[in-house]
């Protein structure tokens, strides 16, 4: 038997490889100045969805704008996991969901974005409120975290008029999304307590110091520094000139002084994804505070690639495993 090494570099999945090549041509390239960045990104977004016939399933949804004190108001899109909207007290499970775009690009409005968020409620049977916090340069943090807690606190004064129950919520996010999710389940520990039963993190970023960032499964066409710097780049957008905030518990969530009192988590990361070390750690710090948690890291993955349902097997398998968890939920509220 061949022995395999232990240091072996980390292959890139043919699914996934097979899939980049066959978007590449359809991506026009992003400007570095961030306002004509979005424009373009939400552009490509627009056109690899159409190319691979990306649409929102049938569900009904509803928006709403959303008072946050003392920072631009904050718009969330509900979805209902079938045509109609669920009757005022029907008492199904919600997700309050943060997209992922390094704080400065995406939004509910991104084909695929708005897909996956429809997607998750039928196929998981659950309410889906995401938020569309704003973005930086524009809008700095403080402001996303306080967007996003105010899109939750609403969320729970209004689950039973939206035919939800506030005994069986939960939150999530991706990438910098993932990073709000878990400054919410901290903001709520310090300010609120309201129940959660659960933060789903996908891909999180969880310390913007990008001390915890794990360069081992990049790339060598990909080399470490660069993706520092780019790191680095996003984080100044968000965070300005301001470097104490990084250590901030609400912009890093794997830096607060302790984790108790969280809620049970589910921790998916990628293999080679510089932010799969800060989730892992995250995953290691719950677990040491006494938190339910499960971290999944998918081999042969890409920060973006666990997005490509009906493309990359492994994606498939993360849309199984959030959806199994979500259904759970179910019967948060009876357990």
């Amino acid at each position: 038997m061949p022995r395999i090494s232990r240091f072996r570099r980390p292959m890139l999945d043919r699914a996934v490889a097979a899939y980049e090549a066959r978007i590449a041509p359809l991506l026009a390239p992003e400007p570095a100045e961030p306002a004509g960045r979005r424009r373009v990104a939400q552009e490509n977004d627009t056109a690899v969805s159409a190319a691979l016939g990306i649409e929102r399933p049938e569900t009904a949804t509803e928006e709403h704008s959303i008072s946050v004190d003392g920072h631009a108001e904050v718009r969330v899109r509900v979805y209902w996991p079938g045509p109609l909207r669920a009757p005022a007290g029907a008492g199904l499970p919600i997700l309050v969901y943060f997209y992922g775009g390094g704080f400065t690009i995406a939004g509910i409005d991104w084909v695929s974005w708005d897909a996956r968020f429809a997607e998750r409620a039928r196929d998981a049977g659950v309410i889906i409120v995401a938020a569309d916090y704003a973005h930086a340069p524009e809008n700095r943090y403080p402001t996303q975290p306080e967007q996003c807690w105010s899109a939750f606190e609403w969320a729970v004064a209004h689950a039973g008029q939206l035919g939800g129950s506030a005994e069986r919520i939960a939150v999530g996010g991706a990438s910098s999304g993932g990073d709000l999710a878990a400054a919410v389940t901290l903001m709520n520990r310090d300010r609120g307590r309201h129940p959660i039963a659960l933060q789903l993190l996908e891909n999180p970023a969880l310390d913007l110091t990008i001390g915890h960032a794990d360069m081992r499964g990049i790339s060598a066409g990909m080399p470490g520094v660069i993706v520092r710097k780019a790191g680095r780049m996003l984080v100044r957008q968000y965070l300005g000139d301001n470097a104490a905030a990084a250590r901030s518990p609400y912009a890093s969530p794997l830096l607060a002084a302790s984790h108790t009192g969280l809620p049970p988590a589910l921790i998916i990361t990628s293999e080679l994804d510089p932010l799969r070390g800060d989730g892992e750690a995250y995953a290691r710090a719950l677990s040491e505070a006494g938190v339910p948690v499960t971290a999944m890291r998918f081999v042969g993955q890409t920060h973006g690639s666990l997005g490509a349902t009906r493309f990359v097997p492994a994606a498939d398998a993360a849309h199984r495993l959030i959806v199994g968890e979500l259904r759970t939920l179910h019967g948060a509220a009876e357990e």
